[in-house]
């Protein structure tokens, strides 16, 4: 198996700093575990879901996971936003920091803190690029000091109420491109010289857009192209 940290480490290390980002997904890439099946069983327990959405949670996440690059980011997107419609923001978020401190932080991968420094030391900009809302992002990034988040947006009314909608397009699959084109021109990078590290088939646009593709923990579909595409790839654990 080739591995991004050993056939990896010359290259990354000639790259100039100034205009090169280096993107990090979440869910078993910089955490080992997926945060939505995580989270579903934390409201669960809480009381927070309902009988009948877990079940239909579950599905959303095995859809994902046997969807391959196929997955429809939007309507999944529009149905996870639709469960909050009227809750507070900062009840929400309030909650999110406690089960991610409660149940989550653990789930950091130790080659993915290693990974955000060895960026951080060699003045790239970083950020996380992810198709979760931000409530999850922001906690995560705080912990690892990564300044940038590209998400999935939720609509915030006046009074501080979530709408029920997401902001389109779902920052998941073909829609990283495009936050990912805009922080590029909004901060001077040049993705042909950056990074993206992700686990999943559905990144596999995203993975072709910058230069430097790392694969993480990678799905079958991911792993089978990586090796005909004969990119590198990592095993990341907590």
């Amino acid at each position: 198996m080739a591995s991004v940290g050993e056939a990896g480490a010359a290259e990354e290390g000639g790259v100039d700093a100034g205009r090169v980002g280096a993107f990090f997904d979440v869910d078993r890439t910089l955490l080992a575990v997926n945060s939505g099946r995580s989270w579903i069983g934390y409201a669960w327990r809480r009381g927070d879901l309902s009988a009948t959405i877990v079940p239909r949670a579950l599905w959303w996440l095995v859809k994902y996971a046997l969807a391959g690059d196929r997955f429809d980011f939007e309507e999944t997107a529009a149905r996870a936003a639709s469960l909050y419609a009227g809750r507070e923001q900062a009840a929400l978020k309030a909650d999110v920091r406690e089960w991610f401190s409660s149940s989550l932080a653990t789930f950091v991968c130790a080659q993915g803190r290693e990974r955000v420094a060895y960026h951080r030391a060699r003045g790239h900009v970083i950020a996380l690029l992810t198709s979760g809302s931000r409530f999850l992002a922001q906690p995560l990034a705080e912990l690892l000091g990564v300044e940038h988040i590209l998400c999935t947006e939720l609509e915030v009314d006046a009074l501080g109420l979530l709408t029920g909608r997401h902001v389109a397009p779902a920052c998941g699959g073909p829609g990283k491109i495009v936050y990912a084109e805009r922080f590029a021109a909004e901060h001077g990078l040049e993705l042909s010289r950056s990074f993206f590290y992700t686990d999943s088939a559905s990144d596999i646009p995203m993975l072709e857009r910058v230069g430097r593709p790392r694969v993480i923990n990678p799905d079958r579909v991911l792993l089978r192209y990586a090796r005909e595409r004969g990119w590198g790839y990592e095993r990341w654990t907590t």
